[in-house]
């Protein structure tokens, strides 16, 4: 029933693409279970994305509940690996997945951790808030989503003037395939093998132009790698496979 969500007939959401996550719903919050991946790679995106919401907003000198009174939208939330930290720093907090397994997982991790969380099963054209929101956390998404471009249209509206908007994603190049595709998922085994489809990687370039389009502005772009020795992420200026762009909305 959560596949039917749509506006003038369009809709981004990918019907095979939700049933992946949705099959790993019960594993988002296992550190060595299949998400594994992104628990690592968990802490170098929440540190950047403090960083620039602090510059931003003014933030700098505020160590804690420094997003007390900030409306944030995670949109693609999954289990509420992003949504949770943001709570804990006194953000006002929505998720949104269009797996209703994936809200109902991250709502009771929510509950369980006495945390304030407002989940939806929704995708973001289907959001009634206009110009809502301070912040949008787009990470890891928009290579899975049906139509690009309407929802970067729908994020729009959903910003308020001058808000943030995160977009994390990966590039499509020779690089990335080598890496996110083969590496990841067929030698390393860190994500089930068909994770990703390197067709829908979006090149910098390209996103950078629809979000242009959409009235946004880039404030930052990083790429973010991985070092096999230490373990470790680190932020980088190769955009060649991961990487991630901090826009504000005129």
């Amino acid at each position: 029933m959560y596949f039917n969500f749509k506006i003038n007939d369009m809709t981004t959401i990918n019907k095979e693409e939700i049933q992946k996550f949705s099959n790993l719903a019960d594993e988002w919050w296992d550190v060595k279970g299949k998400f594994k991946p992104l628990h690592m790679f968990n802490p170098i995106r929440i540190d950047y994305i403090f960083e620039k919401i602090k510059i931003h907003f003014n933030l700098e000198y505020q160590k804690e509940n420094f997003l007390k009174g900030l409306k944030i939208l995670d949109i693609g939330c999954g289990g509420g690996l992003i949504s949770e930290p943001m709570a804990r720093q006194g953000g006002l907090v929505t998720g949104i997945d269009a797996s209703e397994k994936n809200i109902k997982v991250a709502g009771l991790h929510a509950k369980q951790s006495n945390l304030k969380i407002n989940y939806l099963n929704k995708s973001p054209e289907t959001m009634e808030e206009t110009e809502n929101f301070d912040i949008i956390l787009n990470l890891e998404i928009v290579e899975h989503v049906e139509n690009v471009d309407l929802y970067i249209k729908s994020c729009q509206k959903l910003l308020k003037k001058n808000g943030l908007m995160f977009t994390a994603t990966l590039n499509r190049t020779f690089t990335s395939y080598v890496k996110a595709i083969i590496g990841a998922e067929y030698i390393l085994r860190w994500l089930p093998i068909g994770t990703h489809d390197w067709n829908k990687f979006i090149k910098p370039e390209e996103l950078e132009k629809m979000l242009t389009s959409q009235s946004f502005k880039t404030v930052d772009i990083k790429g973010l790698q991985f070092n096999p020795i230490s373990k470790k992420w680190k932020r980088s200026d190769n955009l060649s496979v991961n990487y991630i762009i901090c826009s504000s909305k005129n």
